[in-house]
């Protein structure tokens, strides 16, 4: 195929994804509840879900999967042997971390460093036998005080994200120097400083993003482990794509104090095969392998729904998006059913809560709970802010 045909493809899919921005997001809202269109707080909604939107385009017109479609069957043995093995069996202890680099860094007036370490999360037998295990350098963003021993709060990020904006976005500072958090910032594989290096994740192949998610899981409880003597309390929280990361290691990490998670998901490869939808017929193969029984039994590893949280209900957070159009809003509701605990809803979009201070306050009171040991005797509501 030519670069002018190339190009001519490309230039259609952007016109076509944009025009449909506005319609998608019309929709999205129409399906759900709570919109008043007429009002200051409909505008600020549709904007936000519009933004959903335009992100999920984005994804959908940069996002590179892989050549072919791998055969369906290709993913049975993986799948017979890590639904055989279950959660606690499939994700071995972790190597301890053994600091590779350290390197001393600013944002603006928030210093941090980044730390980098080779870490091998020596992955199931199948598994490893496709290419998708071995060591790789992982990254962790730091943000220390000097005295301690301190609070941590390990974050994991979502999707697209990794870089060092995310220092900002997540008011890391505030966190740090108000609050008085050390905090850590894993980058996970295929994210931020590590995005272009192997292994590639997430993308359409069902095996690649179990290991890649797996990957992550162990990465990061190495890195709870390494904060662990360092800390009075540790806390893990993620976002998006990365709640099901903090969700495994609140699991497998009996020593975790508490746990928040942001607009959360559920199955990556499910929720990727519904978002292929947005390309009609087009990519039906790589959906139809996604949402596959076998898939499913793949994924069982990585399940949030299927985990025993370690920290008690009065410290597990989960903060869910109202107009969510890319996570959705059946994941909150399953995880809270599953995991009882303090529940927030934002009245808004899955992107749009990042910007929330009302979510940010949610954050901010939870947080201060846990670093003083306070637990509230009172119970959770459901109720908008």
């Amino acid at each position: 195929m030519s670069l002018a045909t190339r190009s001519l493809g490309l230039t259609r899919d952007v016109v076509r994804e944009l025009g449909m921005v506005v319609p998608r997001t019309v929709a999205g809202l129409n399906e759900s509840t709570g919109w008043a269109p007429a009002t200051p707080r409909g505008v600020r909604q549709f904007g936000e879900v519009m933004l959903d939107e335009l992100v999920l385009s984005g994804f959908s017109l940069l996002g590179a999967g892989p050549a072919a479609v791998r055969p369906l069957s290709d993913c049975a043995p993986a799948a017979e042997e890590l639904s055989a093995l279950g959660i606690d069996g499939a994700h071995r202890e972790p190597e301890p971390l053994r600091v590779q680099a350290l390197q001393r860094r600013r944002i603006g007036w928030l210093a941090y460093e980044r730390m980098t370490f080779e870490h091998d999360p020596r992955l199931p037998a199948t598994l490893e036998a496709d290419g998708v295990g071995g060591p790789s350098r992982a990254v962790v963003h730091l943000c220390r005080h000097r005295d301690g021993p301190r609070p941590w709060l390990v974050w994991v990020h979502g999707a697209g994200q990794g870089g060092t904006e995310d220092l900002v976005l997540s008011r890391i500072g505030h966190i740090h120097h108000a609050l008085g958090f050390n905090v850590a910032m894993p980058v996970q594989p295929g994210h931020g400083c590590r995005r272009g290096e192997w292994p590639a994740y997430p993308d359409m192949d069902p095996l690649g993003n179990v290991a890649g998610m797996m990957r992550a899981v162990s990465e990061v409880r190495a890195v709870v482990r390494w904060v662990e003597p360092q800390a009075n309390t540790v806390v893990v929280a993620g976002i998006s794509m990365g709640t099901p990361v903090a969700a495994l290691v609140s699991h497998l990490e009996r020593q975790i104090d508490a746990v928040a998670l942001y607009t959360p998901i559920l199955g990556l490869n499910a929720m990727i095969a519904r978002h292929l939808g947005r390309w009609g017929s087009s990519r039906d193969g790589f959906r139809e392998l996604l949402q596959s029984s076998e898939v499913s039994r793949l994924t069982s590893v990585i399940d949030p729904l299927a985990v025993d949280p370690a920290p008690p209900p009065e410290r597990r957070l989960i903060v869910g998006a109202w107009h969510d159009r890319m996570a959705m809003r059946e994941p909150t509701t399953a995880l809270q059913d599953r995991w009882g605990g303090q529940l927030y809803w934002y009245d808004g979009s899955h992107v749009g809560h990042l910007f929330s201070r009302r979510v940010q306050r949610v954050t901010e009171r939870f947080l201060t709970e846990v670093a003083v040991a306070r637990i509230d005797d009172t119970d959770p509501t459901e109720a908008f802010e």
